[in-house]
């Protein structure tokens, strides 16, 4: 029996604690409860990430990024990573805008390592104030970036879960989530499809 322990890294790509910070906390907890892994959770609420201005320090210098901030606790947290669960709120149907910067910004540890992502795992969570908000542009811009830097993409799978979890908070933050009962299905099928994935590919 395989009693190897996978690393999983929760980040909420919300600016407030809200609907986003829960359900991402919610997914490592249920990952925790139910399969062999230790997680870690990064949120971007209160943190300062400056926008990438693409200077090309980082890829002349191979010294990581010209900016130092809270992203450098980012950059170690997705080094020791074997998996990645990105969430976010729906921002005019997409990801928010600090989780944008955020993927720029680790432009700065591909230019030390181009493969420093591969092999690794991802999903994506994305929450709505509306059941149909712009969750799937939202979650098909993480898996674009999975897949831009070699990081096996998966969703929640057919039959409920397809691209990844989907939550409709109704705009009542945290409570509103934690109400949404067909949401966190989608969201515990997306889990339990990491973990499987996880354990094939790793």
């Amino acid at each position: 029996m395989n009693t190897k322990k996978y690393r999983v890294l929760g980040i909420s790509g919300s600016p407030r604690k809200a609907a986003t910070d829960y359900v991402v906390q919610e997914a490592l907890k249920y990952l925790r409860e139910n399969h062999p892994v230790e997680t870690k959770y990064f949120s971007v609420m209160g943190k300062e990430l400056k926008f990438c201005i693409h200077c090309d320090h980082c890829i002349q210098t191979k010294e990581g990024c010209v900016f130092k901030d809270d992203m450098e606790e980012v950059f170690g947290l997705m080094e020791w990573a074997d998996a990645y669960i990105l969430g976010s709120p729906v921002y005019q149907g997409n990801i928010s805008g600090q989780l944008k910067t955020l993927l720029d910004r680790t432009r700065a540890i591909l230019a030390r390592n181009p493969n420093v992502f591969e092999g690794k795992i991802g999903t994506g969570i994305a929450v709505g104030g509306d059941r149909v908000g712009g969750q799937e542009p939202t979650l098909r811009t993480i898996h674009d970036f999975y897949i831009i830097n070699y990081i096996f993409s998966t969703g929640g799978g057919a039959f409920g879960a397809n691209l990844g979890a989907t939550i409709w908070s109704k705009d009542k933050r945290a409570a509103g989530a934690k109400a949404d009962k067909r949401g966190l299905k989608t969201l515990y099928k997306t889990m339990d499809r990491l973990f499987i994935v996880l354990e094939k590919l790793r």
